[in-house]
């Protein structure tokens, strides 16, 4: 069982809320982080997120999201780098250790084209990151989501290219959803020691009821999540806990009302 303590809260698990009410409702449930999309960021202006942050002292512990590093043109590829620059910018203007990196689904039908994009992309954004002292964490999707939003399914593919970047700024973001059904799971979470640069939690409903809008919330579904967490724990992450729930019957709840669940249910099943 957690304590509050390492409690954050992903902006989309209550997507219905602005960030100050964001800001607000967890200031008042004394829930220590948050996750913030660029988007929501964008949307309330980086100045009034700025003095909301410091009014509550909540403190961010990701952005979402940099990547979508594959192009179909050199131009394309440039605009990529480019906007990528910018949201490192905002994700250390906020405070954010980690710009979490959704790569990019598969393009003209070569997934291993498309994946060598990903990692030149990342290698390419790297000593920006490290300049502005904002770590990037490649999140593996799980692979039903290859074709639009990340051909890096597994944490075998992120390690293997945080291994080869070779950069203490560029790691991992193991989310549950995404990675619980992997046999190479638990080696790949010791493979990743020292790389691992958040954590995220949620379940996997049966049947599950929308690929991308069905995650679970914790203690609904099937996944090991105290077996999981215990395993990051074992290789060294000791940060935040972010919940980060897409879910369109949970979004039809009151914003209190699912801050409290969500509350309730990571300290009794994370």
């Amino acid at each position: 069982m957690q304590s509050v303590s390492r409690l954050s809260i992903n902006q989309y698990t209550v997507r219905n809320w602005t960030i100050p009410q964001l800001l607000e409702g967890c200031a008042a449930a004394q829930i220590p982080f948050v996750s913030l999309w660029r988007d929501k960021i964008a949307e309330a202006g980086l100045d009034e997120t700025l003095k909301l942050l410091g009014d509550t002292g909540i403190k961010v512990s990701s952005v979402c999201r940099g990547g979508f590093f594959p192009a179909a043109t050199l131009d394309q590829q440039s605009r990529n780098l480019e906007e990528n620059c910018r949201a490192i910018d905002e994700a250390a203007a906020v405070g954010a250790e980690v710009l979490v990196l959704v790569c990019g689904g598969i393009l003209n039908h070569d997934l291993d084209r498309t994946r060598d994009m990903v990692a030149e992309g990342i290698a390419s954004l790297v000593p920006y990151a490290e300049q502005a002292g904002v770590k990037l964490g490649i999140e593996p999707l799980h692979p039903m989501f290859a074709a639009d939003r990340s051909v890096i399914v597994s944490l075998s593919q992120a390690n293997a290219i945080a291994q080869l970047v070779g950069s203490a700024n560029l790691g991992i973001v193991i989310d549950v959803y995404h990675v619980w059904w992997d046999p190479a799971v638990y080696s790949e979470i010791a493979r990743a020691a020292g790389r691992i640069f958040g954590f995220h939690v949620n379940d996997w409903i049966v049947p599950l009821p929308d690929i991308l809008n069905g995650r679970g919330m914790m203690g609904d579904g099937v996944i090991e999540i105290p077996r999981l967490r215990n395993a990051v724990t074992a290789a060294g992450y000791l940060g935040p806990i972010e919940v980060e729930i897409f879910n369109d019957e949970l979004w039809r709840l009151p914003g209190r009302e699912l801050l409290r669940l969500v509350k309730d249910r990571f300290l009794t099943y994370v």
